[in-house]
């Protein structure tokens, strides 16, 4: 369990995000689920937070990430809801998303025991940080 550093901070700020949509929906799956994974990969580059691990189910999102202190949590979750607007009228009209979300920090429990928790419900096409990303590098 390492501290992050900024400019004039360091820190430890881990989360676990769960939301799902309306509904709860299955729809998570094929392209959508592809393209909410890429997504939420551009967020968190956008806005500097690290993905720790997480895993897109059929009818919900989990993330554990580290979002560092000037990103509000409920920005970084409303900013990947946003990103969505193209396919929503597609499904329910209103929204993709629930208007809801679940949100906890790893203070309570330990950082090990929510990546177990996750480990078991890692599909195939689950966000795992080991798995090589896209190289910025050559922008």
């Amino acid at each position: 369990m390492g501290y992050s550093t900024g400019c004039h901070t360091t820190f430890h700020h881990r989360y676990h995000h769960v939301w799902a949509p309306k509904y709860r929906f299955k729809v998570l799956h094929g392209e959508v689920r592809l393209r909410v994974r890429e997504i939420i990969r551009q967020v968190c580059d956008e806005k500097g937070v690290t993905i720790v691990n997480g895993v897109v189910s059929r009818d919900h999102v989990h993330m554990f990430v580290e979002i560092p202190p000037h990103v509000s949590v409920s920005v970084f979750v409303l900013k990947i809801q946003q990103e969505f607007e193209h396919i929503r009228k597609r499904y329910w009209g209103q929204r993709f998303w629930q208007r809801g979300y679940f949100s906890t920090t790893s203070g309570n429990i330990t950082d090990d025991v929510i990546s177990r928790y996750l480990n078991k419900h890692l599909h195939k096409l689950g966000f795992q940080p080991w798995c090589p990303r896209p190289s910025s590098e050559g922008r």
